[in-house]
């Protein structure tokens, strides 16, 4: 017996005051309202309807039973009705994770965006420069350049691309010079974001590469700070142009061997999420919401507008 049918059933059947009626509104045959009855009684081992062959009238038992199956039935309906609104409006809060790579180049206006369309939703997020546990971590969504460690249980899109540029501030220049290319910046203090893999910078053109250890000068584990030391004239950094986009129009920071390629190329962006079939919707609908902001990974775009 489903007891939580046969409890709506028997509900039913009272405020219709018939079997018939229930039966018709509830689309079963007369017999099985009757016999779901019978049954929720066999079941209690009590009577909950005195019958006649005109009239239907409630035990004082049954009239107890009937308030707690109102209480039940009520609760249950306002929960289903909350879970559906859910599903249809996102709610809660999404634990993101984001490199500063990602935050200084669009984070901000993403998230900004998504909210106007979804007031309800709340974040959590936490920003990182150097290797972060994405599964333990426990978050909903992560955002990546192609030089982190991702898991092969994550579903990875391409967002868009981020370049990077060496810079000094000028007076460090005035100091100690410019290099003209990639092998003079091994007599200069570099500073660099320490992210656990090798201390290289690899730089490229038509005649070939050149690798540059960055033991000398400042190792940190964030950019902020390595960008920091470059404007307080320490020496000079290869840092994520969003990073650095603000002090390069005001002149207190230039930019350097521009004719080369660092490290490859610009960094990927990607999201990362859990490939399981059972995403909340709330995570669902920002992973298709980030989506649709970003053209195809070969042409990199700023965030469209929203309406």
């Amino acid at each position: 017996m489903n007891q939580l049918q046969a409890m709506r059933v028997f509900t039913r059947v009272v405020d219709l005051g018939s079997f018939n009626l229930a039966a018709k509104q509830l689309g079963m045959s007369a017999a099985a309202v009757t016999r779901s009855v019978g049954m929720l009684e066999a079941h209690l081992n009590m009577r909950l309807l005195n019958r006649t062959t005109r009239s239907l009238s409630l035990t004082e038992i049954g009239k107890d039973y009937l308030d707690g199956c109102r209480t039940i039935i009520e609760k249950l309906d306002e929960m289903e009705s909350n879970l559906v609104q859910a599903t249809r409006d996102p709610s809660g809060t999404l634990r993101i994770a984001a490199p500063m790579t990602f935050v200084a180049s669009g984070l901000g206006a993403l998230l900004a965006s998504y909210r106007t369309l979804h007031p309800r939703i709340d974040f959590d997020v936490t920003t990182y420069d150097t290797h972060i546990d994405i599964v333990e971590g426990g978050f909903d969504v992560c955002f990546s350049d192609d030089r982190r460690f991702t898991s092969s249980t994550l579903v990875s899109r391409r967002l868009t691309s981020v370049e990077e540029v060496v810079v000094a501030s000028p007076t460090y220049l005035a100091r100690h010079g410019a290099p003209r290319d990639p092998s003079a910046l091994s007599g200069h203090s570099l500073l660099s974001v320490s992210d656990g893999s090798s201390r290289m910078w690899e730089f490229s053109d038509a005649n070939g590469v050149y690798r540059i250890c960055t033991g000398r000068g400042v190792s940190a584990t964030g950019s902020s700070m390595v960008r920091m030391a470059a404007l307080n004239h320490i020496g000079i950094a290869l840092l994520a142009a969003p990073l650095v986009a603000d002090d390069l129009a005001r002149g207190t920071l230039v930019p350097l061997l521009e004719q080369f390629e660092a490290n490859g190329g610009p960094r990927q962006i990607s999201i990362l999420y859990s490939g399981r079939n059972n995403l909340s919707r709330k995570i669902r609908s920002f992973i298709d919401f980030t989506v649709s902001q970003y053209r195809a990974p070969d042409k990199p775009v700023a965030l469209r507008a929203v309406a």
